[in-house]
Protein backbone atom coordinates (compact mmCIF):
# COMPACT_ATOMS: atom_id res chain seq x y z
CA UNK A 1 0.00 0.00 0.00
CA UNK A 2 2.49 2.11 0.81
CA UNK A 3 4.50 1.50 -2.11
CA UNK A 4 1.40 3.06 -4.46
CA UNK A 5 1.32 5.87 -2.68
CA UNK A 6 4.47 6.45 -3.10
CA UNK A 7 4.53 5.43 -7.26
CA UNK A 8 1.50 7.83 -7.12
CA UNK A 9 2.53 10.94 -5.94
CA UNK A 10 6.08 10.28 -7.80
CA UNK A 11 4.30 9.74 -10.90
CA UNK A 12 1.86 12.88 -10.14
CA UNK A 13 5.06 14.87 -9.49
CA UNK A 14 6.54 14.12 -13.14
CA UNK A 15 3.41 14.53 -14.53
CA UNK A 16 3.16 18.18 -13.33
CA UNK A 17 6.57 18.62 -14.02
CA UNK A 18 6.12 17.15 -17.61
CA UNK A 19 2.86 19.75 -18.07
CA UNK A 20 4.87 22.90 -17.12
CA UNK A 21 7.94 21.69 -19.61
CA UNK A 22 5.01 21.69 -22.04
CA UNK A 23 3.83 25.41 -21.70
CA UNK A 24 7.35 26.92 -21.29
CA UNK A 25 8.18 24.95 -24.27
CA UNK A 26 4.67 26.25 -26.33
CA UNK A 27 4.62 29.78 -24.75
CA UNK A 28 4.48 32.48 -27.38
CA UNK A 29 6.58 35.68 -26.49
CA UNK A 30 6.53 38.72 -28.95
CA UNK A 31 10.14 40.42 -28.53
CA UNK A 32 11.25 38.80 -32.16
CA UNK A 33 14.72 41.18 -31.60
CA UNK A 34 15.41 39.19 -28.55
CA UNK A 35 14.24 35.91 -29.74
CA UNK A 36 16.59 36.47 -33.08
CA UNK A 37 19.54 37.37 -30.84
CA UNK A 38 19.01 33.97 -29.18
CA UNK A 39 18.75 31.89 -32.22
CA UNK A 40 21.94 33.32 -33.36
CA UNK A 41 23.96 32.96 -30.06
CA UNK A 42 22.57 29.02 -30.65
CA UNK A 43 23.88 29.04 -34.06
CA UNK A 44 27.30 30.45 -33.24
CA UNK A 45 27.27 27.50 -30.61
CA UNK A 46 26.47 25.28 -32.85
CA UNK A 47 28.83 26.41 -35.56
CA UNK A 48 31.42 25.45 -32.98
CA UNK A 49 33.41 22.23 -32.71
CA UNK A 50 31.41 19.54 -30.59
CA UNK A 51 34.60 18.71 -28.56
CA UNK A 52 35.13 22.14 -27.57
CA UNK A 53 31.20 22.33 -26.80
CA UNK A 54 31.74 19.27 -24.39
CA UNK A 55 34.58 20.59 -22.92
CA UNK A 56 33.48 24.01 -21.83
CA UNK A 57 29.75 22.19 -20.42
CA UNK A 58 27.74 24.94 -18.99
CA UNK A 59 25.48 24.59 -16.24
CA UNK A 60 21.86 22.90 -16.23
CA UNK A 61 19.80 22.89 -19.29
CA UNK A 62 23.60 23.52 -21.03
CA UNK A 63 24.98 20.54 -19.10
CA UNK A 64 22.10 18.01 -19.89
CA UNK A 65 22.74 18.80 -23.69
CA UNK A 66 26.03 17.80 -23.86
CA UNK A 67 25.33 14.63 -21.22
CA UNK A 68 22.61 13.93 -24.13
CA UNK A 69 24.89 14.35 -27.07
CA UNK A 70 27.40 12.03 -25.59
CA UNK A 71 24.58 9.09 -26.06
CA UNK A 72 25.02 7.08 -29.43
CA UNK A 73 22.87 8.72 -31.85
CA UNK A 74 22.13 11.69 -29.34
CA UNK A 75 23.70 14.09 -31.70
CA UNK A 76 21.63 13.11 -34.82
CA UNK A 77 18.16 12.92 -32.58
CA UNK A 78 18.55 16.59 -31.36
CA UNK A 79 19.90 17.81 -34.68
CA UNK A 80 16.61 16.48 -36.10
CA UNK A 81 14.71 17.40 -33.38
CA UNK A 82 15.67 21.26 -33.31
CA UNK A 83 15.00 21.02 -37.34
CA UNK A 84 11.81 20.19 -36.10
CA UNK A 85 11.25 22.81 -33.73
CA UNK A 86 12.51 25.61 -35.90
CA UNK A 87 10.02 24.79 -38.55
CA UNK A 88 6.91 24.55 -35.78
CA UNK A 89 7.94 28.43 -34.58
CA UNK A 90 9.79 27.29 -31.33
CA UNK A 91 13.14 29.15 -31.85
CA UNK A 92 14.15 29.71 -28.39
CA UNK A 93 17.32 29.11 -27.24
CA UNK A 94 16.15 26.84 -23.93
CA UNK A 95 13.56 25.20 -26.62
CA UNK A 96 16.04 22.21 -27.35
CA UNK A 97 16.88 21.82 -24.23
CA UNK A 98 13.14 21.90 -22.75
CA UNK A 99 11.97 19.42 -25.59
CA UNK A 100 15.34 16.91 -24.52
CA UNK A 101 14.17 16.78 -21.10
CA UNK A 102 10.79 16.78 -21.29
CA UNK A 103 11.08 13.84 -23.67
CA UNK A 104 13.17 11.90 -21.11
CA UNK A 105 10.89 12.61 -18.41
CA UNK A 106 8.13 11.33 -20.76
CA UNK A 107 10.03 7.97 -21.34
CA UNK A 108 10.83 7.95 -17.45
CA UNK A 109 7.43 8.04 -16.55
CA UNK A 110 6.14 5.85 -18.79
CA UNK A 111 8.81 2.83 -17.96
CA UNK A 112 7.78 3.48 -14.27
CA UNK A 113 4.36 3.26 -15.39
CA UNK A 114 4.96 -0.31 -17.09
CA UNK A 115 7.01 -1.72 -14.04
CA UNK A 116 4.11 -0.68 -12.01
CA UNK A 117 1.35 -2.61 -13.98
CA UNK A 118 3.45 -5.56 -14.74
CA UNK A 119 4.88 -5.75 -10.98
CA UNK A 120 4.58 -10.07 -10.30
CA UNK A 121 4.98 -10.75 -14.06
CA UNK A 122 7.77 -12.70 -15.65
CA UNK A 123 11.27 -10.96 -16.12
CA UNK A 124 10.86 -11.09 -20.29
CA UNK A 125 7.17 -9.93 -19.75
CA UNK A 126 8.84 -6.53 -18.00
CA UNK A 127 11.70 -6.12 -20.91
CA UNK A 128 9.05 -6.20 -23.34
CA UNK A 129 7.13 -3.65 -21.63
CA UNK A 130 10.60 -1.58 -21.31
CA UNK A 131 11.41 -1.95 -24.87
CA UNK A 132 7.58 -0.39 -25.43
CA UNK A 133 7.57 1.89 -23.06
CA UNK A 134 11.29 3.45 -25.03
CA UNK A 135 9.78 3.12 -28.37
CA UNK A 136 6.59 5.01 -27.11
CA UNK A 137 8.43 7.90 -24.78
CA UNK A 138 10.28 8.72 -28.47
CA UNK A 139 7.71 8.73 -30.72
CA UNK A 140 4.82 10.12 -28.85
CA UNK A 141 6.61 13.79 -28.66
CA UNK A 142 8.35 13.20 -31.79
CA UNK A 143 4.63 12.81 -33.57
CA UNK A 144 3.17 15.88 -31.84
CA UNK A 145 6.37 17.72 -32.73
CA UNK A 146 5.27 16.65 -36.50
CA UNK A 147 1.59 18.18 -35.67
CA UNK A 148 2.95 21.60 -34.57
CA UNK A 149 5.12 21.77 -37.68
CA UNK A 150 2.15 21.43 -39.92
CA UNK A 151 -0.41 23.50 -37.93
CA UNK A 152 2.38 26.00 -38.37
CA UNK A 153 2.62 26.11 -41.89
CA UNK A 154 -1.33 25.44 -42.43
CA UNK A 155 -1.20 29.18 -40.63
CA UNK A 156 1.52 30.52 -42.72
CA UNK A 157 0.06 29.53 -45.93
CA UNK A 158 -3.08 31.05 -44.93
CA UNK A 159 -1.80 33.95 -43.84
CA UNK A 160 0.28 34.57 -47.02
CA UNK A 161 -2.13 35.94 -49.97
CA UNK A 162 -3.41 38.41 -47.64
CA UNK A 163 0.16 39.49 -46.51
CA UNK A 164 1.93 39.32 -50.17
CA UNK A 165 -1.28 41.62 -51.64
CA UNK A 166 -0.41 43.78 -48.40
CA UNK A 167 3.37 44.09 -49.29
CA UNK A 168 2.54 44.97 -53.04
CA UNK A 169 0.17 47.52 -51.71
CA UNK A 170 3.26 49.46 -49.79
CA UNK A 171 5.77 48.49 -51.80
CA UNK A 172 3.42 50.70 -54.38
CA UNK A 173 3.42 53.75 -52.32
CA UNK A 174 7.30 54.05 -52.93
CA UNK A 175 9.08 52.35 -49.89
CA UNK A 176 11.40 49.87 -49.70
CA UNK A 177 12.00 46.60 -49.88
CA UNK A 178 12.96 46.79 -46.20
CA UNK A 179 10.89 48.88 -44.86
CA UNK A 180 7.50 47.54 -46.93
CA UNK A 181 8.19 44.39 -44.74
CA UNK A 182 8.47 45.76 -41.71
CA UNK A 183 5.85 47.87 -42.09
CA UNK A 184 3.76 45.03 -43.03
CA UNK A 185 5.49 43.30 -39.94
CA UNK A 186 3.60 45.86 -37.67
CA UNK A 187 0.12 45.46 -39.60
CA UNK A 188 -0.46 41.55 -39.72
CA UNK A 189 1.26 41.44 -35.77
CA UNK A 190 -1.92 40.74 -34.06
CA UNK A 191 -4.08 39.22 -37.14
CA UNK A 192 -1.15 36.78 -38.63
CA UNK A 193 1.52 36.71 -36.10
CA UNK A 194 3.21 33.39 -37.59
CA UNK A 195 4.02 35.34 -40.81
CA UNK A 196 4.29 38.69 -39.37
CA UNK A 197 7.02 37.06 -36.82
CA UNK A 198 9.26 35.67 -40.21
CA UNK A 199 9.11 38.78 -42.34
CA UNK A 200 10.64 40.66 -39.08
CA UNK A 201 13.16 38.26 -38.97
CA UNK A 202 13.99 38.52 -42.50
CA UNK A 203 14.26 42.18 -42.15
CA UNK A 204 16.43 42.08 -38.80
CA UNK A 205 18.60 39.27 -40.25
CA UNK A 206 19.18 42.13 -44.00
CA UNK A 207 19.90 45.20 -40.98
CA UNK A 208 22.18 43.26 -39.19
CA UNK A 209 24.10 42.86 -42.52
CA UNK A 210 22.77 39.76 -43.76
CA UNK A 211 22.53 39.48 -47.46
CA UNK A 212 18.60 39.77 -48.74
CA UNK A 213 19.44 37.01 -50.67
CA UNK A 214 20.51 34.65 -47.72
CA UNK A 215 17.99 36.11 -45.57
CA UNK A 216 15.35 34.59 -47.63
CA UNK A 217 16.80 31.38 -48.49
CA UNK A 218 17.02 30.44 -44.72
CA UNK A 219 13.11 31.36 -44.63
CA UNK A 220 12.48 28.73 -46.88
CA UNK A 221 14.77 26.81 -45.31
CA UNK A 222 12.79 27.37 -42.08
CA UNK A 223 9.28 27.35 -43.21
CA UNK A 224 9.98 24.76 -45.76
CA UNK A 225 6.72 25.87 -47.73
CA UNK A 226 6.85 25.85 -51.99
CA UNK A 227 4.74 29.10 -51.88
CA UNK A 228 7.61 30.80 -49.71
CA UNK A 229 9.78 29.66 -52.24
CA UNK A 230 8.28 31.37 -54.55
CA UNK A 231 7.82 34.27 -53.41
CA UNK A 232 11.58 34.57 -51.82
CA UNK A 233 12.90 33.90 -55.47
CA UNK A 234 10.29 36.56 -57.03
CA UNK A 235 12.04 38.91 -54.54
CA UNK A 236 15.51 37.87 -55.31
CA UNK A 237 14.76 37.72 -58.82
CA UNK A 238 13.68 41.14 -58.93
CA UNK A 239 16.43 42.81 -56.34
CA UNK A 240 18.63 41.04 -58.76
CA UNK A 241 17.34 42.77 -62.73
CA UNK A 242 15.63 45.85 -60.88
CA UNK A 243 12.50 45.19 -62.10
CA UNK A 244 8.93 45.96 -60.60
CA UNK A 245 7.88 44.11 -57.69
CA UNK A 246 4.34 45.67 -56.85
CA UNK A 247 2.42 44.19 -59.92
CA UNK A 248 4.05 40.97 -59.82
CA UNK A 249 3.14 40.51 -56.20
CA UNK A 250 -0.38 41.78 -56.84
CA UNK A 251 -0.74 39.09 -59.37
CA UNK A 252 0.79 36.17 -57.20
CA UNK A 253 -1.33 37.26 -54.31
CA UNK A 254 -4.72 36.12 -56.58
CA UNK A 255 -2.66 33.01 -57.25
CA UNK A 256 -2.57 32.06 -54.03
CA UNK A 257 -5.59 33.02 -53.14
CA UNK A 258 -6.90 30.38 -56.23
CA UNK A 259 -4.89 28.02 -54.43
CA UNK A 260 -6.83 28.58 -50.90
CA UNK A 261 -9.68 28.15 -52.63
CA UNK A 262 -9.17 25.05 -54.48
CA UNK A 263 -7.47 23.71 -51.01
CA UNK A 264 -10.94 24.57 -49.60
CA UNK A 265 -12.86 22.82 -52.12
CA UNK A 266 -10.86 20.11 -52.50
CA UNK A 267 -11.30 19.68 -48.23
CA UNK A 268 -14.98 19.80 -48.30
CA UNK A 269 -14.57 17.00 -51.76
CA UNK A 270 -13.57 14.91 -48.78
CA UNK A 271 -15.20 15.80 -45.83
CA UNK A 272 -18.01 13.34 -47.59
CA UNK A 273 -15.13 10.22 -47.62
CA UNK A 274 -13.91 10.75 -44.10
CA UNK A 275 -17.85 11.07 -42.61
CA UNK A 276 -18.34 7.20 -44.47
CA UNK A 277 -16.49 5.81 -41.70
CA UNK A 278 -18.38 7.40 -38.76
CA UNK A 279 -21.45 6.64 -40.50
CA UNK A 280 -20.83 3.08 -40.89
CA UNK A 281 -19.34 2.49 -37.71
CA UNK A 282 -22.21 4.56 -35.54
CA UNK A 283 -25.33 6.18 -36.97
CA UNK A 284 -26.23 3.27 -39.10
CA UNK A 285 -26.24 0.55 -36.55
CA UNK A 286 -28.23 3.13 -34.02
CA UNK A 287 -30.65 3.92 -37.22
CA UNK A 288 -30.98 -0.09 -37.46
CA UNK A 289 -32.00 -0.41 -34.06
CA UNK A 290 -34.06 2.10 -33.98
CA UNK A 291 -35.79 0.97 -37.16
CA UNK A 292 -35.83 -2.70 -36.91
CA UNK A 293 -36.35 -3.37 -32.99
CA UNK A 294 -40.01 -2.17 -32.41
CA UNK A 295 -41.03 -4.30 -35.72
CA UNK A 296 -39.03 -7.39 -34.06
CA UNK A 297 -40.52 -6.64 -30.51
CA UNK A 298 -44.26 -6.30 -32.66
CA UNK A 299 -43.41 -9.94 -34.28
CA UNK A 300 -42.58 -11.61 -31.67
CA UNK A 301 -45.14 -10.56 -29.41
CA UNK A 302 -47.47 -11.50 -32.11
CA UNK A 303 -46.48 -14.78 -32.17
CA UNK A 304 -46.41 -14.67 -28.76
CA UNK A 305 -50.00 -14.60 -29.31
CA UNK A 306 -50.40 -16.70 -32.02
CA UNK A 307 -48.67 -19.60 -30.23
CA UNK A 308 -51.05 -19.14 -27.15
CA UNK A 309 -54.13 -19.61 -28.76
Amino acid sequence: MLTDVVFFAIAGTVLTLLVWLAMELLRNREDHLGDRLEELQSQAVAAAPRTVRRKSSGRGLDRFLNLAGMVPGGDDWMRGSEKLLTQAGVRRRSALAVYTVLTTLFVLLLCAVMIWLNRGNPFSSVLMALAAAIILGFMIPKVVLQRMVKRYRRKLQEALPDTVDLLGIVLGTGLAMDQAMMRVSEEMEYIYPELAGEFGTVVMQVRAGQERATAFRQLVRRTGLEDIKSLSAMIIQSEKFGTSLAQALKVYADALRNRRRLRAEAAVGKAGIKMLFPIVLFILPVLFVITLVPGMLSVLQNLKILGGR
